[in-house]
């Protein structure tokens, strides 16, 4: 049986502060919920509001999407960051297609299976889109399960057994209760229990939580680096792709070269995109999307 202690201040606080997301609203589809989950990887909500709406708007199938081009998502992905989640989303769809007659799958192992799909995706798809029961575990679930039943701060770098048989214990027997735990812990860690500056007074498990009853101690783990921007490889990847994704047909080579001066960094990004599937090379100096 799970620790049921938790699950009544929790969904309760759900049913009133949950935010109205298109993805979870009763007649979002399972294509929309899976979509969301590829953006969502590393973005902020605010962020993938509106690139979410335009895409399900041209796409509103998965059938939608596999019969474009690799090139228009990546147009369409605009600049959320982390394009080949892009490439991955289409490769998915045309799996769909193949595999599940343009259904999204809703058994979690079908899910696994595609493209780009790893076990919180599967996870997080069967039960926020089909009411399944599952232990679905972001970042934000991570870090409150940490610190109210952990009494840690931060969960470990990686996922770890221990984590996963705890976060298990708490999931309800039922499915539906399940599904609706499973978005409102993520939604308690988004907005409540944050990684900075956590607002524990507005917590509804600030009474239960081992981590604020120990004195709200500090990590004491590896340091948690930030992710550098700045003239990393990724920026440089981000500019010549925007080129790219703006252009209607083939570059010029001189356009790629006027938004990056660093020639040796310029040319290792633009193999890269090559490599990945991202651009392709059209001409001797040319390039556009796939």
């Amino acid at each position: 049986m799970p620790d049921s202690t938790l699950h009544e201040p929790v969904l309760a606080w759900y049913a009133e502060h949950q935010r109205d997301l298109p993805w979870r609203r009763p007649e979002a589809s399972a294509w929309s919920v899976l979509v969301s989950e590829l953006m969502l990887q590393q973005t902020p909500v605010a962020r993938v509001l509106p690139v979410h709406e335009a895409w399900l708007e041209r796409w509103p199938t998965p059938a939608d999407l596999a019969a474009e081009p690799t090139g228009e998502a990546v147009r369409a992905w605009g600049r959320l960051g982390y394009p080949r989640r892009a490439l991955r989303l289409h490769a998915a769809a045309v799996a769909i297609v193949e595999r599940h007659d343009g259904v999204v799958p809703d058994a979690y192992d079908d899910l696994l299976a595609l493209p780009g799909v790893g076990d919180y995706t599967a996870a997080a798809v069967a039960s926020f889109a089909y009411g399944r029961r599952h232990v679905v575990l972001d970042t934000n679930v991570r870090r409150v399960i940490a610190r109210v039943v952990g009494g840690v701060e931060h969960p470990p770098a990686s996922l770890t057994r221990a984590e996963r048989d705890r976060a298990a214990a708490l999931v309800p027997d039922d499915d539906a209760t399940a599904a609706t735990w499973a978005v409102a812990v993520m939604e308690l860690g988004a907005l409540v229990c944050t990684a900075a500056n956590p607002r524990c007074p507005a917590c509804p498990l600030a009474s239960a939580c081992a981590w604020r009853a120990a004195g709200c101690p500090p990590h004491d783990g590896p340091p948690r680096r930030g992710q550098a921007w700045a003239g990393t490889d990724r920026q440089c990847r981000g500019r010549l792709l925007a080129v790219l994704r703006e252009a209607d047909g083939a570059v010029h080579r001189s356009s790629l070269e006027a938004v990056w001066d660093d020639v040796p960094q310029r040319e290792r990004c633009l193999a890269a995109l090559v490599t990945d599937g991202l651009a392709t090379r059209t001409g001797p100096d040319t390039y556009a999307l796939p």
